[in-house]
């Protein structure tokens, strides 16, 4: 008994050492996004933050660094983890239209949109093309982008930390804590770019929570980081790149749209019951 006793603070030990060093190395980055810009340098660094802190806390408990599940997953779990978050945000967005909280773009809208994807040499193409070509660039070309700095918050996240945690804690209490650390350091930046601190702290909470269920799952069923960075790619491509401009805002209706939004939030909560109960089911 004193056994595991020793072995389950030594693990707490390990996920604090962890925890410390992550906050002390986000924190200038933190600083930067808010008071310098361009931002997105911050972020990308910010993102890498959590690898830093694994790969130094491995270090100081004297395991390799390949302990963090480098290995390729089956391509199943891959396909999954990238068809799982392009559906639920899809999913989202038909339920804001469908119930008139936002509606799809206008032709104007659409072709600034082509703009911005450099298809301003298509002229004659028509909106339906263009969305096309604009879906299938930035659901391959932008989630490749988005992987360099996802890699690194999966690393820490999902490489390190829920394995960790599993040694203490049920898949349920791995999914919580976990997800509850990952919307927790993302605080600063919600505090300073939100516009209802109260509603999207909320809503923000509840979607990271609910992804780490369905994240947790992949991982511990692939034992390998890689659909969790796909899954975590494919998820901000598609609600911050892909469906925003598709989409005209509704006065009153704001707080349903984006990432941040009350649907969302709903649509992922489903999601994670759903994988809960699968998770349950699997004995993971």
């Amino acid at each position: 008994m004193s056994k595991n006793l020793s072995k389950r603070k030594e693990t707490w030990n390990t996920i604090f050492i962890f925890l410390i060093i992550v906050s002390i190395v986000s924190t200038p980055f933190y600083l930067a996004i808010v008071n310098l810009y361009p931002s997105r340098i911050y972020v990308g660094a910010l993102m890498w933050c959590p690898a830093i802190a694994a790969i130094i806390t491995l270090k100081i408990k004297g395991r390799p660094i390949s302990s963090l599940h480098w290995n390729w997953a089956d391509l199943k779990y891959i396909r999954w983890s990238y068809f799982t978050p392009a559906i639920y945000v899809f999913i989202t967005y038909i339920l804001i239209w469908f119930f008139g909280l936002g509606e799809l773009s206008n032709v104007e809208s659409i072709m600034e949109w082509a703009k911005e994807l450099g298809l301003v040499g298509f002229g004659t193409l028509k909106p339906t093309f263009v969305i096309i070509i604009g879906i299938v660039l930035l659901g391959t070309v932008g989630v490749i982008r988005a992987m360099a700095t996802v890699l690194g918050e999966e690393i820490g996240w999902r490489g390190f930390l829920i394995y960790e945690s599993r040694k203490v804690l049920s898949f349920t209490g791995v999914s919580l804590f976990v997800g509850f650390i990952w919307a927790l350091w993302h605080w600063p930046i919600l505090l300073y770019y939100s516009e209802n601190v109260t509603l999207e702290f909320t809503t923000f909470f509840v979607f990271v929570i609910s992804m780490s269920f369905i994240m947790t799952y992949y991982t511990f069923k692939s034992k390998s980081i890689w659909p969790a960075v796909i899954f975590h790619s494919v998820s901000n491509v598609f609600v911050q790149k892909v469906f925003p401009p598709l989409t005209e805002k509704i006065e009153g209706t704001e707080h349903w749209l984006g990432e941040n939004g009350i649907m969302f939030a709903i649509v992922t909560f489903v999601f994670a019951i759903y994988f809960w109960r699968k998770a349950l089911k699997e004995k993971l």
